[in-house]
């Protein structure tokens, strides 16, 4: 960390479980910010291009409050939590349903 300031973004009720979104988030986990934004430009899945998203709320918030490069701002945490579930029901055999969730999940970059 070159700065001493933090900065964050959060991006919330994001319709995809967390479970699909974590590896991604694994792979930027203390890089800078703007090697972490090319690691996962490789990538096709809508996860990286949420975690994408948030990453550059982070800078832009950074750049915004203070004249800062993105090339010295490190991602030094980035936090996948679960979000509220929705019920929803599915038809079954005999007239019976059954329930199924759907997932959403709570994304948050922290860098300096």
């Amino acid at each position: 960390m070159l700065n001493n300031k933090i900065y964050q973004a959060r991006l919330r009720y994001t319709a995809m479980s967390a479970r699909k979104i974590r590896p991604y988030a694994d792979l930027v986990r203390g890089k800078f910010a703007d090697v972490a934004l090319e690691i996962l430009a490789c990538y096709p899945s809508r996860g990286a291009r949420l975690i994408e998203e948030v990453i550059k709320s982070a800078v832009a918030n950074a750049q915004h409050l203070h004249a800062i490069n993105v090339s010295d701002l490190e991602v030094l945490e980035i936090r996948i939590d679960g979000g509220p579930m929705t019920r929803r029901f599915r038809p079954k055999s005999r007239g019976a349903s059954t329930i199924y969730l759907k997932r959403s999940s709570h994304i948050t970059v922290i860098v300096g």
